[in-house]
């Protein structure tokens, strides 16, 4: 059986297909084919899970005017033409995607040829990519149940897909490990600091700025994604890393309180891990979206980014405060692990193997 996933230009579409990938290859019956971007984060992670590559012209249709999307029609065109020529050549059985623009002319030229398609819904918002290939699948898997009504019949609730790296088997060990690899203090509370899978230069800042009145009472983990003005932060009780791979399940086990954007990937993993979480979220993006969504099920605390900005303060008394009350940790903790369904992997798999094995009349 042969399955075509497509994705890419930021991790936040080749994430969800990686945790399928990870669920199907228990299985030896399939053959994977990925389709990203040339120029994206998605290449080196892809290869990692020994899945050929093939790239095609990406173009992004923009909702305000913008002379770039004259250009970007051409490459979009272009796209569906590479697009067809690839499916004609190595006909998936099926092909997902869990949005993104390069995934557009894939998805128009495997209805073209009558591949079937799914499509999975990550964010509270439907975002423009997802608009424009929806008509054409089969089904469409989503994160939330609120977005059923975005989808009518197609639609199928079964929550976000999560790597297996991810995933924890025994967690007072887990706890230990965690422990030793960030050389904690046992009895300190530990801030988990997370910009994203590229970074979140502002978030970094608001923190490094806090720095010197947050380790006084914390310990703090910093991913920076590689965006921070100074790399070479030597701190007692501060731990800075561009990114963790492995480890990351570390670094929630150990966490007491989470510090982070509101892309939707985190906010499946936070609540996996059921961890009381401060959101700020990007300006102006779906992230304020899916943050009011987790804040008015009282799984979260929202904080905006401008107001940080103004008052580094802010971020300190809020951080204290939450960690003072065990209510307020255990309320946001019980709440946040409600919103996502697991084994979301497992459900969308079986789907999978129904598409693939039912015959249209």
């Amino acid at each position: 059986m042969k399955i075509l996933l497509t994705g890419g230009g930021t991790m936040g579409s080749v994430s969800p297909l990686l945790a399928i990938v990870e669920e199907i290859k228990k299985e030896n019956e399939f053959e994977f084919l990925w389709i990203g971007t040339k120029n994206g984060p998605e290449k080196k992670v892809i290869e990692n899970y020994k899945i050929p590559f093939k790239t095609i012209c990406s173009g992004k249709l923009r909702r305000y005017f913008d002379w770039q999307n004259f250009i970007d029609i051409f490459k979009i065109k272009l796209g569906f033409w590479q697009s067809f020529f690839i499916l004609l050549k190595w006909r998936p059985d099926i092909i997902i995607s869990a949005g993104s623009f390069v995934s557009v002319p894939v998805i128009w030229a495997a209805w073209f040829l009558r591949i079937k398609i799914l499509i999975h819904q990550q964010d509270i918002k439907v975002g423009l990519a997802n608009k424009l290939m929806a008509p054409f699948a089969k089904v469409i898997t989503v994160t939330f149940e609120k977005s059923l009504a975005d989808y009518g019949k197609k639609a199928i609730w079964t929550g976000n897909p999560i790597r297996q790296k991810i995933k924890i088997i025994d967690n007072k060990l887990e706890i230990e490990k965690a422990e030793n690899f960030f050389s904690l203090e046992k009895k300190l509370p530990v801030i988990l600091v997370i910009g994203g899978g590229t970074g979140a230069l502002e978030l970094n800042k608001i923190i490094v700025q806090a720095l010197s009145q947050l380790t006084e009472f914390c310990q703090i983990i910093h991913l920076t994604g590689g965006k921070i003005e100074n790399n070479s932060i030597i701190k007692k009780r501060y731990f800075q890393y561009e990114f963790l791979i492995k480890e990351m399940r570390y670094a929630y086990v150990v966490a007491d309180l989470v510090i982070s954007r509101a892309g939707i990937g985190t906010l499946t993993e936070l609540s996996y891990f059921k961890k009381p979480s401060i959101l700020i979220p990007m300006p102006k993006t779906h992230q304020e979206e899916n943050a009011n969504f987790f804040q008015k099920n009282q799984a979260s605390i929202i904080l905006d980014q401008n107001e940080l900005i103004k008052n580094k303060n802010l971020i300190i008394e809020e951080i204290k405060k939450t960690l003072q009350s065990q209510k307020r940790l255990q309320g946001l903790s019980e709440n946040i692990g409600k919103l996502n369904k697991q084994d979301a992997e497992k459900e969308i798999v079986k789907m999978i193997k129904k598409l693939i094995h039912c015959h249209d009349n």
